[in-house]
């Protein structure tokens, strides 16, 4: 997951899919731009936007972002659609990689977290993963609860 870097003022989250962790088991995240109008940029800056609901997909050879939602923004002279798909740039090694992921290995594109980086761009953390069941969802939190409460009995055992 993307990580606020304190000295750096450019670096700001923008929105972040935190069902992700939840609903999808991660194997690996890739960072890739987005192809973005003026007036989306602009409302990005003032932090208008939800990735919870997108996902991404290779299609003709490319990447696309799907169901991501920008806010309009009021000021614009040419405002853009709200949903519209957009390209994600990646290489083309990573697109092959992708690709099998998603054909092959019936993976899922997940994006988990859109931010500004440290140059000011825009960018888009996806991860190829496999979607988990109920019960991996239920053991996932028992562990994750059985190691809340065995800090807690370490920290009072002191």
């Amino acid at each position: 997951m993307a990580k606020k870097q304190p000295d750096n003022p450019n670096y700001k989250v923008i929105a972040e899919n935190r069902q992700a962790r939840r609903d999808y088991e991660i194997k690996d995240d890739l960072e890739c731009g987005i192809v973005l109008s003026g007036s989306e940029v602009k409302s990005l800056r003032t932090g208008q936007s939800n990735i919870a609901d997108s996902y991404a997909s290779v299609e003709d050879g490319e990447l696309w972002l799907t169901n991501a939602y920008i806010a309009p923004y009021k000021q614009a002279m040419f405002p853009h659609e709200e949903r519209r798909r957009r390209k994600l740039l990646v290489n083309k090694r990573e697109l092959a990689r992708l690709w099998n992921a998603t054909q092959r290995e019936g993976m899922t594109l997940v994006p988990l977290v859109m931010y500004f980086n440290h140059k000011g761009m825009v960018k888009l953390k996806i991860a190829t993963a496999k979607g988990k069941k109920k019960a991996d969802k239920r053991a996932t939190e028992a562990k994750r609860d059985w190691n809340r409460q065995k800090q807690r009995l370490l920290k009072h055992g002191e």
